[in-house]
């Protein structure tokens, strides 16, 4: 029986305006120090985003994505960040900040595969 590990993960929301309070999940970041894993993914439903009266830019939106998924995965992306241990790029993604980009509270749970543990965190939360 193939061991099951410790993972902790948290939902990505883009928060066009952010004294309203109102987001979209776009996202999921899943880390795992027993595999040690860290990965984002992400899904934009551009017709959902632009039901928001302030909806932002795609391309900067993309532009934010990208730098969040070069820090999952310590690229150089000109942060400082990008070049701490797992655990510490994970909980710097995660920490609660007021921007247009905000990850939900972190959760935990116990997986055999993360990679198929992301997949459907995304299907059951964003898509």
């Amino acid at each position: 029986m193939q061991e099951r590990n410790l993972y902790e993960y948290a939902i990505i929301r883009l928060v066009p305006k952010v004294e309203r309070e109102e987001f979209l999940n776009i996202g999921v970041v899943l880390y795992c120090a027993k595999a040690k894993f860290l990965k984002a993914v992400f899904y934009i439903d551009e017709n959902r985003l632009r039901a928001f009266p302030s909806a932002v830019e795609i391309d900067d939106l993309k532009q934010h994505l990208h730098i969040f998924d070069c820090i999952c995965k310590g690229q150089n992306c000109d942060s400082p960040i990008a070049q701490l241990d797992l655990p510490s790029r994970f909980r710097w993604l995660t920490a609660t900040r007021s921007t247009i980009l905000q990850c939900s509270k972190v959760h935990p749970g116990l997986t055999q595969n993360p990679e198929e543990t992301l997949s459907q965190l995304l299907e059951q939360f964003v898509k």
